[in-house]
């Protein structure tokens, strides 16, 4: 692996980023004897795990640590790595696949040419027979165009730079999104003694556990092995819209030996809980007067979403697993809130934006993104000959930009790939 500069280099085949996507093709590409090189912009390996915050963990659980060629074989499947251990798994993968990363290589423009692709990054410019979009989901972080009405004297940060709550000012914090990162940092707050409100958004609520099962054990074995048994929600082509690429994934955690995230329990906590966040008036945060049935909609998400899905794949694939459990209703109820919220007032001094992020795309050089700047694509194969995408949520399957899933969709790709010769 190096980071020296480059005047022009010539390779079959580039694919940019070095995340779990980008190693994961390599893997493949090394299989089927494709000579080709990684540009990754970051100084270091480890992906976008390195921008998550010190106590993070993860939340999927360490059965599904699983990448091609290194399934988990640790002793601890139902465990959550931290942040640090995920970043090392990465790291090592790398290193025990030979991937051949360049470092610190952004690209900035890719260009059709008639031999391929001329690609240009900071360390000078490349060409290449085919290139693979492999820099995940986690890529411009997105903050309302709103927030630029609020006060300078409030401390602003995207949960893509939120580390610890020491890094904050002194004072009460505001948090905007109940997105699994919202969550999780609402709690990390909370166990440093400060006082929060969040703002929620519809992100559904979810058991960590169900009928035995980790939740994520359930998602991959539908995702996985759904369509053999006529169940097939969990496919690219079941999307009610396309718009379903970007849906929210539910409240859970790796903290702690993994929980679900209850805004009710929070709320019983001390968080002061606010409807969704609206825009900016005069300096001041608006949010949806509706708490009461935004909180209702967030709990009903897990049944209407999955529950009814598990069940019918355990029913179908004839599993023996224990009956559903009966959650208990809780009935903590927020206090009424203004839809306005004084930051002076309340004392808020911080606001983090857990308001998730957009696909960038930019350093594409041709027509190839729909209305939410996905590229066009069958299965991985863009409409461009010989350009590639990997990792993208919901590529082919809902499990897509996980690490368990991103490797079928990477083995596809290069197998297609190296069709071309």
């Amino acid at each position: 692996m190096s980071a020296t500069a480059v005047p022009r280099q010539d390779t079959n085949t580039l694919v940019v980023g070095a995340g779990q996507a980008g190693l994961a093709t390599s893997y493949w590409l090394v299989q089927r004897g494709v000579e080709h090189r990684i540009l990754e912009q970051r100084p270091a390996l480890g992906g976008a795990w390195q921008d998550r915050w010190d106590s993070f963990y993860l939340n999927t659980p360490n059965f599904s640590v699983d990448l091609p060629g290194s399934p988990y074989a640790g002793t601890a499947p139902d465990g959550f790595l931290t942040r640090e251990a995920t970043i090392g798994f990465f790291r090592g993968y790398a290193k025990d696949i030979q991937a051949p990363v360049e470092l610190d290589t952004e690209v900035t423009r890719i260009t059709p040419t008639d031999a391929g692709f001329a690609v240009q990054t900071g360390q000078g410019t490349w060409a290449a027979r085919n290139v693979v979009l492999a820099s995940g989901a986690f890529q411009r972080p997105r903050i309302p165009a709103a927030a630029v009405g609020i006060s300078p004297d409030v401390l602003q940060l995207h949960s893509h730079d939120y580390r610890n709550p020491g890094q904050l000012p002194d004072g009460a914090v505001l948090v905007v999104g109940t997105g699994q990162s919202g969550g999780q940092i609402t709690e990390d707050l909370l166990d440093a003694g400060r006082t929060v409100h969040l703002s929620v958004s519809t992100c559904p609520e979810a058991p960590r556990r169900y009928r035995g099962q980790d939740i994520f054990h359930w998602i991959m074995q539908v995702n996985v092995h759904g369509p053999e048994y006529g169940i097939n929600a969990l496919l690219v082509d079941q999307l009610p819209s396309p718009a379903g690429r970007f849906m929210c994934n539910p409240l859970l955690s790796g903290t702690g030996g993994g929980h679900s995230v209850r805004l009710r329990e929070l709320g019983r906590r001390g968080v002061r809980l606010h409807g969704r966040f609206e825009g900016v008036d005069d300096g001041v945060p608006v949010f949806t007067d509706d708490l009461p049935q935004r909180l209702a909609a967030v709990e009903a998400g897990f049944g209407q979403r999955f529950k009814k899905l598990f069940d019918a794949y355990i029913n179908a694939a004839g599993i023996d697993a224990p009956e559903a459990e009966t959650a208990e209703p809780d009935g903590w109820q927020p206090a009424s809130s203004d839809a306005r919220l004084d930051l002076h007032g309340e004392g808020i001094t911080s606001i983090i934006w857990s308001t998730g992020y957009a696909l960038d795309f930019s350093m594409l050089d041709l027509p190839l993104l729909d209305e939410w700047n996905y590229p066009r694509h069958t299965k991985g194969v863009t409409v461009h000959p010989g350009l590639y995408a990997v990792g993208l949520p919901w590529l082919t399957r809902h499990i897509s930009a996980t690490l368990v899933g991103v490797g079928p969709d990477a083995e596809y790709v290069t197998d297609h790939l190296a069709s071309r010769g």
